[in-house]
């Protein structure tokens, strides 16, 4: 395994030379989220060797955007969804115990307004609870009136009759990925971000690798690899694309994307430990008001869209929408005026395509594996609840396709993610980076004053995120590997100048791109009209 210390101070130049080195892997990924980073994990802790390049940071995309919910999918039990329901469960249950420093059990209530809710709910829950079985997290309950403002004080009282309340889990959704990232680095495997592919190498109608282009420098690179994986989550159609031109073949898209919005406010809005849920909105949408790092997080949308930007702006109507419902349900209901941040995030929706039906594997409605004529393995879907299975299946599909020798009796079921093993001496509160025993002694000892900079953000985390973090800019340093850009936008967006200069003491030359970052932030203080 590799020695993680050793990459401090000079390990993006390391990174850089590993990339140079002539080298066949067994398996190249393409993408650095929550599927990418699952697949190189499970690869290299079968014992491949592993290459991962992404083209801008880890999750920086979908990844980082999500609810930061772990859970079962409540709304399949509906569907008769059984089989994903059972694998989502045992994944919740499997993610909590391989991170607990990041993953946590999070209770819900439904609040009740009609006598015939709360029986209708607390059924398809105990159901729920069953499906769960020894991987429960605690039990569906009955709640009158009283407890159920107990739980949710800042409910709208007004015709409530009461509450159901149930168990899920919630996670620090950039801070996984960055966990995945370094104990697949642990594994041995070499990952790379702010490094792109520039195309794809077939040799006699076959893939072969891949280029790749370092971000920061323009250094070129061809990665030769047995195996390359797809796993560019909306934009998987762009490598496809290529893929099949390559053999003169018209590809079909699978990707149709959808856009999800979150709106974060103060906790005062809802100062409660207690999700709530509401299963069946004015129009038939979900929503949550979700307790996290401090803050609370309304939404979540689900609204198509055509192109595949990096920053999507949200609609004035899904605004409109989440603060409307919010308004019924709350009784002190936040305004445009109250928002700390607002971000998007992009989702695929996948149909498997026409053209490659004959070679398809739709492993649930969540996600897909598909293997081309070439060898290209693309995978897309799915959700961060169950990465960790795609990544199974991702690995499985590569040995029935011939592409890899199969390796089954190892894996990540057990495998505890960096971080976990400390996760009882956790010294740094959120929203500030998760540290623990000796990450946390590592940081106390990068400087001999541990200034703080704000939002329990302190000099010394900033120069362990550069140092072992792969951190690169102020975005990476304040949106993913700290929350505070999907916090409160005002406060990182003052903090950004000096998290840029550390940025620059810690490696002279580097641009850690202040002006984009400030942009940014100003988009997530801006409320559309």
């Amino acid at each position: 395994m590799a020695d993680e210390s050793s990459l401090a101070l000079t390990w993006r130049k390391g990174l850089i030379d590993r990339l140079t080195a002539p080298h066949l892997y067994d398996v190249a990924v393409i993408g650095g989220g929550a599927t990418g980073l699952g697949v190189a994990l499970d690869a290299a802790a079968r014992g491949f060797s592993v290459v991962l390049v992404e083209s801008h940071d880890f999750a920086k995309g979908t990844s980082s955007r999500a609810t930061k919910l772990v859970h079962g999918g409540v709304r399949y039990l509906a569907q008769g969804n059984i089989s994903l329901v059972r694998e989502a469960l045992r994944e919740r249950s499997t993610l909590l115990a391989n991170a607990p420093h990041l993953a946590q059990p999070l209770p819900f209530v439904m609040p009740t307004y009609k006598f015939w809710e709360a029986p209708f709910y607390g059924v398809g829950l105990k159901m729920y609870d069953a499906l769960a079985g020894k991987a429960g997290l605690g039990p569906t309950e009955l709640l009158n009136r009283s407890e159920t403002l107990a739980c949710l004080p800042a409910l709208q009282p007004q015709g409530l009759k009461g509450g159901v309340k149930y168990w899920d889990g919630q996670f620090d959704d950039a801070r996984l990925a960055l966990a995945l990232a370094r104990t697949a680095a642990r594994q041995g495997a070499l990952l790379v971000n702010y490094c792109a592919t520039t195309g794809l190498i077939h040799e006699s109608g076959r893939l072969v690798g891949l280029y790749a282009q370092d971000q920061e420098t323009g250094r070129s690179f061809v990665l030769k690899a047995r195996c390359v994986v797809n796993a560019t989550g909306v934009w998987v159609d762009q490598l496809r694309l290529q893929d099949g031109q390559a053999i003169g073949r018209e590809t079909q898209p699978m990707v149709a994307p959808s856009q999800g919005v979150h709106i974060v406010v103060d906790r005062l809005f809802m100062p409660t430990d207690h999700a709530m849920l509401i299963p069946r909105t004015a129009d038939g949408r979900v929503l949550f008001a979700v307790p996290w790092l401090g803050k609370t997080i309304l939404g979540t949308t689900d609204t198509p869209r055509h192109d595949l930007a990096r920053e999507p702006l949200p609609f004035k109507e899904e605004v409109d929408f989440i603060l409307g419902e919010s308004a019924r349900y709350l009784s002190r209901a936040p305004g445009t005026r109250d928002i700390k941040s607002i971000w998007v995030g992009l989702r695929p929706l996948v149909k498997p395509p026409a053209d490659d039906a004959g070679n398809t594997q739709a492993l649930s409605r969540e996600h897909t594996v598909l293997v081309s004529k070439t060898g290209l393995v693309t995978v897309t879907g799915g959700k961060w609840t169950t990465y960790r299975a795609m990544a199974e299946d991702v690995m499985n599909d590569c040995f029935a396709a011939g592409l890899l020798p199969p390796r089954r009796g190892m894996g990540t079921s057990h495998l505890k993610l960096v971080g976990a093993q400390d996760s009882a001496t956790r010294i740094s509160d959120p929203p500030g980076l998760h540290l623990y025993g000796s990450e946390a002694a590592a940081v106390q000892g990068l400087t001999g004053v541990d200034h703080q900079l704000g939002g329990g953000l302190t000099e010394a985390m900033v120069r362990f995120a550069a140092r072992y973090e792969y951190a690169r800019t102020v975005e990476d340093v304040l949106a993913r590997r700290s929350r505070l850009l999907f916090l409160d936008a005002a406060l990182a967006r003052s903090m950004g100048p000096r998290v840029a200069a550390l940025l620059q003491e810690e490696e002279n030359g580097i641009n850690p791109q202040l002006d984009t970052f400030l942009a940014l932030c100003t988009q997530y203080l801006n409320v559309p009209t």
